[in-house]
């Protein structure tokens, strides 16, 4: 994804000016980007930024009245327009579309603006006059903000490999983080997957000041939300009725064009419920496969119809395959290795998105927030495929994920799942287009804290609340065969069917027991695959490993490279991926994460990453700004 560079440096302007250029190159990943550098020698200050044209942050750097204070913001902050006002009257000339409105606030109210930000962010807010550096991020930590240090420098990036590039002493993958990333499919407690890279916290406003003096405070802690007393039922649902249209209002206000991503569930039905656009106002689209009309696609149709908006259909099919070694390559390049290869298809189909519109408007988050779904959990794969000495390392990443998980489930969700695992996709998601959803929104967040126990999981909240706004979107069944109210008899045998059809998909794909797969294998075209893939899911990794990505599979696992890697068994690693190969076995899961790491070496740690010119990107000139 786009974002920020730092240095904070005493050295010569002219030898960071040139570090800074390489950390922005390193995160323009599409020619489209506008991008631009600021160095101030005496300050000891170098800041890049890479952002897309017209949005929120394409407005840097921004300064106040006196050219004393300077803003570089990345992300978007989701203000009312009350807020806006109230400034206003004080005597600020602002523009609410853009992040000038975040210095206003900082100057109208001191360093108390950050608890009343609101959105996936990060900054840096120069004062000149004092030679202060304050950095900062969103309370959740969603917008990552990377740092390390280099002798008497202090450097930040939206991506670690802006930093890889030019502190040479980096490089190497960090041991803890890596047995992380194997078994819980991601580094916890702010790690990540390289040696001297940490992840800023989330809520952080550090100060650099003169001389090297580092301050770091937090302006927001999970307790203050985790202390509100319990609603009644009764309460909750009132609350919860009156909040969401008004919050709302905050991520579909704006001129720049938004679009709606639709699946069959809950969440983009509640927004879809309350938005209430215009007739053919806000475009909806929706991802599908080649097998058939998966149910988000159907359900979502019916939607988008029922609102009287227009819809579209992106299709992950043989052009997908054709591009997949790519977009695979690009896949864990933008994501710094956060991301597997599976998300070379979020690649894939938000560049087709962007044709829509720069803006995806999206339910994400809505079961975790409102409905404590937790998404991610150790996972305990074959120790074979592992060299004796990296196995020793797997217990401590299942116990360091006990650890954090332990307490607030909400808070497991909202401060540690949301920006360790949904992080990923958001950074592949973000490097096409801008992304907004409002159940990250502060508000709603602290509200879902006061859920009574009954409530705290329950789908009934969401489906009352869509049967408000849109009483034809609650009878349109959800993707699992529930409509409003929940407990209504035909729901029963709906959403067994759904769940039958689910498993069943699963078990022919990601779930499948290797005696099946070799059962498969055997059966030859009648292979039982066709029966179930397609239904729920858009994406087929195993028969695709099996099939047309076989050769690529090949090409990069039995490289003599890939099989002397630290951790790697090689003789386990070409079992493992002939078993597949040859419909032996069922090793989907593993191969993901195999060839990730493969590629991670290859475009990251030994910086051979060339990505060919890509038909579907737009072509633009960049804007370069140096100050």
């Amino acid at each position: 994804m786009p974002g920020l560079a730092l240095i904070i440096s005493p050295g010569p302007k002219a030898e960071n000016m040139l570090r800074l250029q390489h950390m922005v190159d390193a995160m323009k990943h599409e020619p489209f980007y506008s991008c631009g550098t600021y160095g101030d020698e005496q300050a000891g200050v170098y800041v890049g930024w890479a952002c897309h044209p017209g949005s929120y942050c394409d407005c840097l750097p921004v300064r106040n009245g006196t050219c004393d204070r300077l803003l570089f913001f990345y992300g978007e902050n989701h203000a009312d327009p009350e807020d806006f006002q109230r400034l206003r009257q004080r005597g600020h000339e602002l523009n609410q579309e853009n992040a000038a409105y975040v210095l206003h606030l900082s100057e109208a109210i001191g360093r108390d603006f950050l608890p009343a930000l609101n959105g996936a962010f990060h900054g840096f807010l120069v004062d000149l006059a004092q030679r202060e550096v304050m950095v900062f991020n969103d309370r959740f930590g969603m917008q990552r903000l990377y740092y390390c240090a280099d002798g008497e420098s202090a450097l930040y990036a939206s991506e670690a490999k802006a930093l890889l590039r030019v502190v040479k002493p980096l490089g190497a993958l960090d041991v803890q983080g890596l047995a992380e990333w194997f078994s819980c499919g991601c580094a916890l407690e702010n790690r990540t997957l390289f040696r001297g890279v940490s992840l800023l916290p989330p809520a952080s406003a550090w100060t650099h000041s003169p001389a090297g003096r580092l301050k770091q405070q937090t302006y927001f802690q999970a307790a203050t939300w985790e202390s509100q007393p319990p609603l009644s039922a009764a309460e909750y649902s009132a609350q919860l009725e009156q909040t969401f249209p008004r919050i709302l209002k905050r991520y579909t206000n704006g001129s720049r064009p938004l679009a709606m991503s639709l699946t069959g569930g809950l969440d983009g039905r509640m927004i879809m419920a309350w938005a209430r656009p215009a007739r053919g106002a806000l475009p909806c689209f929706t991802f599908n496969g080649s097998r058939r009309e998966c149910a988000d696609l159907r359900l979502a149709r019916k939607i988008a119809a029922a609102c009287g908006q227009p819809h579209e259909t992106i299709t992950v099919g043989d052009e997908f395959l054709k591009q997949f070694p790519r977009l695979a390559e690009e896949t864990v390049y933008i994501t710094d290795g956060a991301m597997d290869v599976t998300g070379a298809t979020e690649l894939y189909v938000n560049r087709l998105a962007r044709g829509i519109a720069p803006v995806r408007l999206t339910g994400n988050y809505g079961s975790e927030i409102l409905r404590r779904h937790v998404a991610f959990k150790p996972r305990a794969l074959p120790l074979e495929m592992f060299s004796p000495n990296f196995i020793s390392q797997l217990p401590a990443a299942a116990n360091a994920y006990a650890e954090a998980a332990a307490g607030s489930r909400l808070s497991f969700i909202a401060f540690k799942q949301v920006p360790w695992h949904h992080y990923s996709r958001l950074a592949i998601e973000q490097s096409q287009l801008a992304i907004r959803s409002p159940f990250l929104d502060n508000e709603l967040v602290a509200l879902a804290y006061q859920a009574p126990p009954e409530l705290a999981a329950s789908l009934g909240p969401s489906l009352r609340l869509i049967a408000q706004g849109n009483p034809l979107l609650a009878r349109i069944p959800t993707d699992r065969g529930i409509t409003y109210p929940a407990n209504r008899m035909t729901n029963r045998p709906r959403r067994a069917l759904q769940e039958f059809l689910a498993k069943a998909e699963y078990a022919c794909d990601y779930g499948m027991p290797h005696w099946l797969a070799r059962l498969d294998q055997r059966l030859g075209p009648f292979r039982l695959e066709r029966l179930f893939l397609g239904r729920q899911k858009f994406c087929h990794f195993r028969s695709w490993y099996r099939h047309p990505l076989a050769d690529y599979v090949r090409q990069v696992l039995l490289d003599p490279r890939a099989r002397s890697r630290d951790y790697v068994n090689g003789l386990a690693l070409e079992r493992l991926v002939d078993a597949h190969t040859k419909g032996e076995g069922n090793y989907t899961v593993e191969i993901h994460k195999l060839l990730s790491l493969e590629l991670l070496h290859r475009t990251l740690l030994e910086g051979r990453a060339h990505f060919p010119d890509n038909p579907l990107r737009p072509v633009r000139e960049t804007r370069l700004i140096t100050t």
